[in-house]
């Protein structure tokens, strides 16, 4: 592997040689679960949305149960947003007046 210098000045591996070995990468899923039918199941990002306000209040993710069609929506905290905006999950900034 080649090394190269990272932006702050440490010697690391760039990430082109990181990355040259792997051939796909596993889709990112995310265990979920439904109030109103207690199902238990796995989401794909494409299946999430992501709501971002100004307060916890007004931060939250929603999803369609894949069981029985319940639109649920659940809050989300700040290591909630970091998993789903780092798995790809779509985000949408909620703006105050």
């Amino acid at each position: 592997m080649s090394e190269s210098v990272t932006t702050s000045g440490v010697r690391g591996i760039s990430v082109a040689s990181a990355f040259s070995g792997m051939r796909s990468v596993a889709p990112v899923v995310f265990r979920a679960g439904c109030p109103d039918c207690r199902g238990r199941f796995e989401l794909a990002a494409g299946a999430l949305r992501l709501a971002i306000g100004g307060s916890s209040r007004t931060t939250f993710y929603s999803f369609t149960c894949p069981e029985c069609g319940a639109a649920v929506r659940k809050p989300a905290g700040e290591r909630v947003v970091e998993l789903l905006t780092g798995g790809g999950v779509r985000t949408l900034r909620l703006q105050m007046p």
